[in-house]
């Protein structure tokens, strides 16, 4: 049914000439009827009429005009029209759709000059007949040819209407990706400024413990050979963080101040910020806590941070939020959950394309983790963010 709906539209000029073949049939049998001259004229006219609509959607303005001429052919001579008469209304609506301005006015003019027309030369009426009932046959016989060109313009508009909304969306989604690209970009530059801090930040443990162990060498050997062990042990991480920096797109206008970056051991602070704002937020810490790198530990702080920015947005009043990280073997389990009314319909309208989740991917996907996101079977929202606590590529 479906394929059947579509092929007027992808087939239009296979669909007119089995209509043209129908009212061609119809018109020849009715031509049929007659004898001599009279004969041959409505079957050539019948023949020219079929014609005209197989290639009315083609060439609308030249089919427009031979209608208009073949119509004005039989007023002049004499030649009623038959059942086949019904493509002129065809004609009219083609050539208000699909036609040009001229073509439409021609077939608006030529619709409403046919009742008056017809009237005058096929039902002169006699002496005792009114302008009355002249004026009124005139209308009756131009009503269809007006209803059908107004059917035409109809289409016309509806179809122009289509075309601008479809550029529309078409404009609308280029301009949404474009945002997501500029966010993506944006939070990547961000991401290169803080992994610079944790490369420094290990490269200068590495030094101070190579200024240690070059100090204790001779007197110390034992310290020596912890502080060497330190400074490969931080070497691995550094290099670790610096073949992630490659990988990360950064703006050219990075002048920012650069600036410690926090970790999971400020979560309580920022929980506690979150509770001064009026949100009511649970903390809990399972497993076993133990340093993690620096890179994990941010990556977990903005996602939190990022998760309870959005709870007191879309959450609604009353709404409970709560926090839990659970050290694991190899693993760094997150989570954030709340019971708000108004965090799923919010969050999920944008298909997941806010800045603030693009960010949440974005800083998983650097420390090589697993991101899930959306509502809770209960109703409110939930992150949930599994970080490697060995870093990709990192010695195990």
């Amino acid at each position: 049914m479906h394929r059947l709906n579509g092929r007027p539209r992808t087939h239009p000029t296979t669909v007119d000439a089995a209509w043209a073949g129908l009212l061609l049939v119809i018109g020849l049998l009715h031509a049929s009827q007659f004898v001599g001259p009279l004969l041959a004229w409505r079957a050539a006219s019948t023949v020219l009429l079929a014609a005209l609509l197989v290639v009315r959607r083609r060439a609308p303005g030249p089919a427009a005009v031979g209608g208009v001429l073949l119509g004005a052919s039989q007023v002049v001579l004499d030649v009623a029209a038959g059942p086949a008469g019904a493509g002129y209304l065809v004609l009219a609506y083609t050539a208000a759709a699909y036609g040009p301005v001229w073509a439409s006015r021609l077939a608006l003019a030529g619709g409403a000059l046919a009742g008056p027309l017809a009237v005058w030369r096929f039902d002169p009426g006699g002496p005792t007949d009114g302008r009355l009932r002249a004026a009124v046959l005139s209308g009756v016989l131009a009503t269809p040819f007006i209803l059908c060109w107004a059917w035409g313009r109809l289409t016309r508009v509806r179809r122009a209407y289509l075309t601008e909304l479809e550029d529309r969306a078409a404009r609308l989604e280029r301009e949404r990706d474009a945002q997501a690209k500029v966010a993506v970009a944006a939070e990547r530059a961000r991401i290169a400024r803080e992994l610079h801090d944790m490369v420094a930040h290990n490269v200068s443990v590495m030094i101070v413990q190579a200024d240690g162990a070059a100090y204790v060498l001779d007197n110390s050997p034992q310290q020596a050979k912890e502080a060497l062990g330190t400074i490969a042990s931080t070497g691995r991480q550094a290099l670790v963080e610096m073949r992630r920096l490659l990988g990360v797109l950064r703006t050219s206008d990075t002048t920012e101040e650069y600036a410690p970056q926090p970790g999971i051991e400020e979560l309580p602070d920022l929980l506690e910020r979150a509770r001064a704002a009026g949100l009511t937020v649970d903390y809990t810490v399972s497993g076993h806590p133990r340093e993690v790198s620096l890179g994990v530990g941010l990556t977990a702080y903005r996602i939190v941070q990022e998760a309870l920015t959005n709870i007191r947005k879309h959450g609604g009043p009353d709404v409970h939020a709560r926090v839990a990280v659970d050290f694991g073997g190899r693993e760094l389990a997150v989570l954030v959950e709340d019971d708000g009314r108004g965090s799923t319909e919010k969050q999920l309208a944008t298909g997941g394309l806010g800045h603030g989740l693009i960010g949440m991917r974005e800083r998983v996907g650097m420390v090589s983790g697993d991101l899930d996101i959306g509502p809770r079977p209960g109703g409110g929202f939930r992150v949930r963010a599994t970080l490697p606590l060995k870093a990709a590529g990192a010695p195990v």
